[in-house]
């Protein structure tokens, strides 16, 4: 009997989506809507996510472009980004709401780079993690004889095969991300 690794594939992909979003969350100098995925604005007594309450653009490189449907929400969307302290410009108009990004410092990349790094470093540990209770639940499997010892070592390999590619995608997010500081 082969083992399941479904259930190691289901958590490879959560790992894998939160690294899409922690790392798309580190601020470059270009206007990215998904900086404001974890604002949470009050709206009517409940806290929701911006686009839950306005359209959400960009308006041109370095600017983003809120349009609540409710012009009487657009202080609260002010207030929830300005509390966030996401290092960004907040004004309103009378069209909505103008986010500025401001220009990156040499210093300030180095710290982003550095950002980067640490939480694409947290993702890995949470996969070895992973990887150690599969590889553990594959020796109690062969101690219980429903693996042999063959299909044991088999199942070694293609559990670090997995591993092997989840690494590969954080290490090209990583690079896509350096990138985009650099430049």
């Amino acid at each position: 009997m082969a083992y399941d690794f479904k259930p190691f594939e289901k958590r490879i992909k959560e790992i894998e989506e939160r690294a899409g979003k922690e790392l798309s969350g580190i601020r470059t100098g270009r206007a990215a809507p998904a900086i404001l995925d974890g604002v949470q604005v009050e709206s009517y007594g409940t806290m929701v996510p911006i686009v839950q309450i306005a359209t959400v653009g960009v308006e041109d490189a370095r600017t983003i472009r809120i349009s609540p449907w409710d012009m009487s929400n657009a202080k609260e969307i002010e207030k929830a980004i300005t509390v966030a302290n996401l290092g960004l410009s907040v004004g309103a108009d009378e069209k909505g709401i103008r986010v500025s990004f401001p220009e990156l410092t040499s210093d300030r990349r180095v710290q982003l780079l550095k950002l980067a790094k640490e939480k694409v470093e947290e993702l890995r540990t949470e996969l070895r993690a992973a990887r150690d209770h599969v590889w553990n639940d594959i020796q109690k499997q062969e101690k219980e004889k429903l693996l042999t010892e063959d299909e044991k070592f088999k199942s070694k390999d293609e559990m670090q095969k997995r591993v092997d590619a989840a690494n590969k995608n954080f290490d090209a997010a990583l690079d896509r991300k350096e990138k985009e500081i650099s430049n």
